[in-house]
């Protein structure tokens, strides 16, 4: 594959900004003119909503068709693609089918990532029939891809007597989910983990793929995993670790050690950021840019391209938002964080999480 042209990437996604949808192309780089170096395209939260018969919310669904339709025309072609999660709004065989029936669309190869949202109707049952394993890791050109499962959380709730599956559903679809539970990985997952980990190299690239953070932002809005410490110190002592994740439809990055957490936006609807960060401890750096909730005439407001440059195993990402300022978040070697290098004050910025 020919070396990844940033500029020109950057040049032709200002020309389509314009109403796009969120579409993250990530570089994973070993060098200059390294014949290993590739890109894979990765699509997130589109929770697709049946109303009834064959009708479908406009503009989500359609918000799914155009992200598809962009990742198709990439170039160079990524070798694959992720989907972040949240197929589904309800979880419903109908908004899976939909969404996949869509998802069709992508030409190459896709990999699944499990959300709350396909989940808390039956407990995956249907997600699992149409796409398999929820949990599973492979590897490529010289990198270990692991897929987990981060949206599980304790089996008495999940197995508590409900009348029915779409009354827990509607537990875990609200953002400030007063009556849910706080996701997590799980003791049977964390142990897959580690074993598979056991059997890689610790100077391999690794980037992990989950619904959640694998981090705890702001456990009101289920920003949240509550075992997140747990799966980074199984992490810890790669030299090189990325985390993408969905869910939370907004902008976020962090380092923490050696781990990079980047998030992807949503084709769906934007999130504002809480303000009730300044009433927790912030593991994210100081919010610069306020993603307010989307205008009911714009819904794409605060949503667009995202490349993700995972070269040095830090987080240095590149946005490009329509009808707001360009964001370049890159690595700051000497300061050891990332910096919102246009926005942000480094002075001022909230210090990353630590291990515990």
């Amino acid at each position: 594959m020919k070396p990844f042209n940033r500029r020109e990437f950057l040049k032709r996604s200002a020309v389509v900004a314009a109403g796009t949808l969120p579409l993250s192309l990530v570089e994973v780089a070993f060098g200059k003119n390294n014949a290993q170096n590739f890109t894979f395209a990765y699509i997130s939260d589109s929770h697709i909503t049946h109303i009834k018969g064959k009708e479908f919310v406009r503009n989500w669904d359609r918000g799914l068709m155009r992200a598809v339709a962009e990742t198709n025309l990439l170039d160079p072609k990524p070798d694959f693609v992720f989907y972040g999660g949240d197929i589904a709004q309800l979880g419903k065989p109908e908004e899976i089918d939909h969404g996949l029936e869509i998802l069709s669309g992508l030409s190459g190869k896709t990999h699944y990532v499990m959300g709350e949202h396909d989940y808390y109707n039956d407990l995956g049952d249907y997600w699992q029939k149409q796409l398999g394993a929820d949990h599973y890791s492979f590897d490529h050109k010289g990198v270990h891809f692991i897929v987990l499962n981060s949206i599980l959380t304790y089996e008495k709730w999940m197995y508590q007597k409900w009348d029915k599956g779409m009354d827990r559903m509607k537990q875990m679809a609200r953002l400030d989910n007063p009556h849910g539970q706080p996701f997590m990985v799980g003791d049977a997952q964390r142990a897959w983990l580690k074993k598979d980990l056991a059997k890689i190299d610790k100077d391999t690239p690794i980037v992990v793929f989950s619904h959640s953070p694998l981090q705890k932002i702001y456990k009101g809005w289920n920003f949240w995993t509550e075992d997140a410490e747990q799966v980074q110190a199984l992490l810890q002592d790669f030299n090189k670790v990325s985390v993408l994740y969905g869910h939370v439809h907004q902008i976020q990055y962090n380092q923490i050690g050696n781990i990079s957490f980047n998030s992807a936006m949503a084709t769906a609807w934007p999130w504002p950021y809480p303000k009730a960060y300044t009433q927790v401890a912030s593991y994210m750096p100081k919010l610069t840019v306020e993603m307010n909730r989307a205008d009911p005439f714009f819904e794409r407001d605060a949503t667009g391209w995202q490349f993700i440059n995972m070269d040095t195993g830090n987080a240095d990402l590149h946005y490009l938002l329509p009808d707001n300022a360009n964001r370049v978040v890159a690595f700051d070697k000497q300061a050891g964080h990332p910096a919102d290098t246009q926005f942000q004050d480094v002075s001022k910025r909230i210090p990353p999480q630590s291990h515990y």
